[in-house]
């Protein structure tokens, strides 16, 4: 089954939790803090693999989440890092934020890695919290939240030739002819549901040619299915424009050829200036010719191919043509997003709500990552917040006296002015 788009949910590993801990060494009494860090969490990671062909497999699974870090240890050991957790794609897939439609990887070569999910990293032992007052800290810090989100998957195929026209024009039976493809053939439209790919390998050095399922008028605008069969041509480099000229179909080829290549430019303006062959299919039966010397008439100075999908006559020239337009033509420019990076927060923003106030900002990490319920670690939270400057904040927004303010999971208490540790 071809599947060329995908939804899934991706998390990276929670860096392990900083230890507390103090040297219990012989002859040394009152020994320092020992507590070591945590691990950094387990990165989610996309690896193209190339005898892949479809994204088929994340319709069975779709929430991927790495391993967290270990926690830290006593004697100052760190934490074991959390392993990466793999997702293998097919050459040609695209990674977005489903959130904010943001293209996170443009995967296309063999074995290329592109890591979408960051792990968090590990939180601090007690040994860093240790001052010339504070010789003896019970603090320790969390490990951090691994990034997390919904990410879209789309699949462009990589060919080199693509194959457009109507339905049942005739694309699926010259692929058959040219190449061990095997798609489904029969005489009705939209026969054709999926992009096939085939292999040319008899004409020079071989290349790859997509059969796209036929496309209809507004289809730049979605209709049937328009705006997943066009995306496939987006790296092709030279384009095959199949015509139908059977006088049985009732078409008019001159009409078809017009539409399909109104349909490219709408959708595509780069793509609509691909190098392209036009073909006019079915030459073999009777009435043809009379309708190829309309169209003939209508794309000069264009040139038409004539040939027979059905008996093979004419195909070996197109291919040939093919093979040297594809010596001539480089590889489509393909954009390359930069590497994934956990945005960077500035400032701080008061929050009212109904009787309470959240803080967002900068100091949502740090809260994160603070074990609430020890209030040693909490009073340490709270002097972070005041060499932040919340309590000019808070003053400034007018907030009233003993009301909580929410940072994340945890909160504090606004009294007298001061922020102190929540009552409970």
């Amino acid at each position: 089954m071809f599947v060329d788009e995908a939804r899934i949910y991706v998390e990276g590993g929670r860096g392990g939790d900083g230890a507390v801990s103090f040297r219990r060494e012989k002859f040394v009494p009152n020994g320092g803090p020992a507590g070591g860090d945590g691990g950094r969490g387990g990165d989610v990671v996309v690896v193209v693999d190339g005898g892949l062909r479809t994204l088929m497999d994340f319709r069975q699974q779709r929430h991927y989440r790495a391993p967290a870090g270990k926690p830290g240890g006593t004697n100052n050991r760190f934490g074991a890092d959390g392993e990466d957790i793999v997702i293998r794609v097919p050459p040609g897939t695209m990674v977005f934020n489903a959130n904010d439609g943001q293209l996170l990887a443009d995967l296309v070569h063999p074995e290329e890695r592109r890591a979408i999910a960051r792990g968090g990293r590990g939180g601090r032992g007690n040994r860093h919290f240790a001052s010339s007052v504070h010789r003896v800290p019970r603090i320790a810090e969390r490990g951090q939240p691994g990034e997390s989100y919904w990410a879209r998957l789309e699949l462009n195929l990589l060919a080199d030739v693509g194959l457009v026209g109507f339905p049942n024009a005739g694309k699926s039976t010259v692929i058959s002819r040219v190449s061990s493809a095997r798609p489904r053939i029969a005489d009705y439209p939209f026969t054709t549901l999926v992009p096939n790919l085939g292999v040319v390998a008899d004409y020079g050095q071989s290349f790859v040619i997509a059969d796209v399922p036929g496309l209809i008028e507004g289809a730049h605008e979605g209709a049937g299915l328009g705006h997943a069969f066009l995306r496939h041509l987006s790296r092709t480099r030279v384009l095959v424009h199949l015509v139908d000229m059977s006088p049985l179909s009732g078409r008019d080829p001159v009409g078809d050829y017009q539409v399909i290549e109104h349909e490219l430019a709408a959708f595509s303006p780069e793509l609509a200036l691909r190098p392209r062959v036009v073909v006019a299919n079915k030459m073999d039966l009777e009435g043809s010719t009379l309708r190829m010397q309309r169209l003939a008439e209508a794309i000069s100075p264009t040139s038409l191919h004539q040939v027979s999908a059905a008996t093979g006559e004419g195909l070996a020239d197109v291919m040939w043509t093919l093979r040297k337009l594809l010596d001539l033509t480089p590889l489509p420019t393909i954009s390359r997003p930069p590497a994934v990076v956990r945005p960077v927060m500035r400032g701080i923003e008061v929050v009212a709500e109904e009787a309470t106030v959240r803080l967002l900002g900068d100091v949502e990490e740090r809260a994160a990552m603070t074990f609430w319920g020890n209030p040693e670690a909490e009073e340490y939270f709270c002097e972070y917040l005041r060499r932040c400057g919340v309590p000019a904040l808070l003053r400034r927004r007018q907030i009233a006296d003993a009301t909580e303010i929410l940072i994340g999971e945890g909160k504090v208490l606004w009294k007298d002015g001061e922020l102190t540790l929540s009552e409970r």
